[in-house]
């Protein structure tokens, strides 16, 4: 496996900092996974569709994810006996590294879970083969 240096670190300090108020003690779980392509950020959200979230690059360059489910009138009127689940408003920052193609991030919605895809910026080695000519 690719290994770079700064991953845990950036995203470690990050993930534990105290300055981050969070909205509900029950935050959603994330998953972050590096391979020689990409990075991908993944985030647990059960019961939540891809009109409940936001993501965007913000005017730092860091990667905001909003999370917010609208209560439908059926679940105003509803009363729970056990409620695990239930987040209501999210907000998490991710300082990007420098190795991110920002206009190429994808986002997605399946199986109660938001993938991002932060591809990384591909370097492409330049051949310095060639034939030369004797003059």
């Amino acid at each position: 496996m690719y290994r770079n240096s700064w991953l845990p670190e950036v995203f470690n300090d990050f993930l534990n900092t105290t300055n981050m108020p969070k909205a509900n003690p029950t935050a959603p779980a994330i998953n972050v996974l590096e391979s020689e392509k990409d990075y991908v950020v993944e985030l647990a959200a059960p019961g939540l569709s891809k009109e409940d979230f936001d993501v965007n690059i913000n005017s730092d360059g860091d990667l905001t994810i909003k999370m917010e489910k609208k209560a439908e009138e059926n679940e105003q009127k509803a009363h729970y006996l056990r409620r695990e689940f239930a987040y209501s408003k999210y907000e998490q920052t991710l300082i990007l590294p420098d190795d991110v193609q920002k206009d190429s991030i994808a986002a997605r919605v399946a199986n109660g879970v938001l993938t991002i895809t932060l591809p990384k910026i591909q370097v492409e080695e330049q051949k310095v083969a060639r034939q030369i000519t004797v003059g």
